[in-house]
């Protein structure tokens, strides 16, 4: 039987490429020269720090710029909020959305049935099994989910014929 799965990745070699260049640019301008500005990446989040609240500001904006040039999805990436000490030095996370949450699995195998295209879906773990007799109903059922606006940005993955 053909079938694919519907995942929710990051390549995290692009992320880090990414940083690298978001590092490299923070080493050569010039209003981050005291600003003991810091980008740190950590299994599946991004740490930054930095002097105060508008430094750290501007560092997320110069990696989520980095990130969106190198095709990461945003969608991909949870803001959290600054957290800023009494001294006024700023650390904010940026968390990486690695794999689909119960809830959006549900809503995205709710989207395929909601098509009426004859495929079976699938909660595998982190990610969807669609599975159907011909593959122009898999393909069809891509070309549905991509038409679609979800939370997560999808991949599809191991496409069986």
């Amino acid at each position: 039987m053909p079938s694919f799965d519907v995942v929710s990745e990051v390549d995290m070699m692009e992320v880090k490429n990414a940083l690298e260049q978001a590092n490299k640019e923070l080493a050569n301008r010039f209003d981050f020269r005291d600003a003991k500005a810091e980008i740190l990446l950590e299994k599946e989040s991004i740490k930054l720090s930095a002097i105060n609240q508008f430094k750290i500001q501007a560092l997320e904006e110069i990696v989520l710029g980095k990130l969106a040039r190198r095709n990461v999805s945003l969608k991909n990436i949870e803001r959290k909020d600054a957290d800023i000490s009494p001294l006024g030095h700023a650390r904010q996370e940026l968390k990486l959305k690695m794999g689909l949450e119960t809830d959006m699995a549900k809503t995205i195998c709710q989207a395929i049935r909601d098509t009426k295209i004859k495929v079976t879906t699938q909660i595998q773990d982190k990610q969807v099994r669609v599975t159907g007799k011909d593959r122009d109903a898999l393909q069809e059922v891509i070309g549905v989910l991509r038409a679609k606006e979800f939370e997560v940005a999808l991949n599809f993955t191991n496409f069986r014929a």
